[in-house]
């Protein structure tokens, strides 16, 4: 008997053959710069096992499942076809085998994950954990308020537990929907500001009580340790010391755009790998934005839609604040990774929903 597949699925089936193929080898390919974390993760020589924090729970995973014993090229074989069926599940596009921006956006992310995910990875855990939201949301047996309270109160569970700047994502979410309500003139530009203005007002009252303000107990901790290293290569350095509320406040608004419109990673030039994802993430942002706008004007009709992308600026503009360099910007991006392929493909899900 005849199978018949679709040209889609059959692209969808490429990717993963070739990118698990690249996955495999990427060990024997990659700088060891890129395994900094993975060695942490495996060897634990600070002995930083634990339940709460970030590296303290990943190395706690990585040894109760026993990929930490294992060699990386393993792990990334057992890892990426474990992520790719996410993916799968989450659902193929009807017209994924044609080339055009948006499935190239998606095959780049597909190949980012086959490099970044070949290794013991706290973005393993992440991208997991977050599918968990979109799945919450294609769900049919669940009802719209339950899908969407479930969410951000996982990711405030995920941010008390594992990384603490995913609790501001939910605050900064619902702080944005509450400017889509009031009528601006350029609303979907006002909600991003909104949600600017949110997070500088959080980091200046974190500042008042702490003494410090985010962006200095994250980005300047870790660039202040690099200076003058081949890792400080693309540091994101704000042209103001983030010390005052005003040095904070240029220094959120300069992380923001260094993130998500990082035109001045052009100046990269001879670091082909910089520049893909300035080109990449360019191309992502503008896309993300005009789904974004189209899904604030019909707000009942693209519910589902429209909270996906308010969790994902959410996590762009936090972003902005603690991202150390463009490489761990591209790298925590794989992590939130089925969120950016439900938005990208809304159109198609919410057909399916129908």
């Amino acid at each position: 008997m005849q199978i018949l597949i679709k040209r889609s699925t059959a692209t969808f089936i490429g990717l993963f053959m070739l990118n698990l193929l690249i996955t495999v080898l990427a060990f024997y390919v990659l700088p060891k710069r890129f395994f900094y974390d993975a060695v942490i993760i495996a060897f634990d020589k600070g002995n930083e096992i634990g339940f709460f924090g970030s590296y303290p729970l990943t190395i706690l995973f990585y040894k109760i499942t026993g990929l930490r014993y294992l060699p990386f090229p393993i792990v990334g074989l057992i890892q990426f076809p474990i992520l790719m069926y996410v993916l799968y599940k989450i659902g193929i596009p009807t017209d994924f085998e044609k080339l055009n921006i948006k499935n190239v956006i998606v095959y780049l992310g597909i190949l980012m994950i086959a490099i970044f995910m070949s290794m013991p990875s706290k973005e393993f855990i992440t991208y997991l954990f977050v599918s968990q939201v979109v799945f919450l949301f294609l769900s049919k047996r669940i009802s719209f308020r339950m899908a969407l309270f479930s969410s951000l109160f996982l990711l405030a569970i995920f941010g008390v537990f594992y990384r603490p700047y995913f609790f501001l994502i939910p605050i900064i979410a619902i702080g944005m929907y509450g400017a889509s309500l009031v009528n601006f003139k350029n609303k979907t530009l006002t909600v991003i500001f909104y949600g600017l203005l949110i997070t500088i007002f959080l980091s200046l009252c974190y500042g008042v009580v702490s003494g410090q303000f985010f962006s200095e107990v994250s980005r300047e901790v870790v660039n202040s340790s690099r200076i003058g290293s081949a890792d400080a290569n693309s540091s994101i350095i704000s042209p103001v010391k983030p010390d005052t509320w005003y040095g904070e406040t240029v220094g959120i608004v300069y992380g923001f755009f260094s993130v998500n419109i990082p035109v001045n990673g052009f100046k990269y030039i001879f670091s082909p790998q910089i520049l893909l994802f300035v080109i990449w993430q360019l191309f992502l942002f503008y896309i993300l934005l005009v789904r974004f706008s189209r899904c604030i004007k019909a707000r009942d009709k693209h519910k589902n839609e429209l909270w996906i992308l308010l969790i994902l600026f959410a996590f762009f503009i936090v972003q902005g604040v603690f991202e150390p360099d463009l490489g761990s910007a591209v790298r925590h991006k794989i992590g939130v990774f089925p969120l950016i392929y439900y938005a990208l493909y809304y159109d198609h899900f919410r057909k399916k929903l129908q």
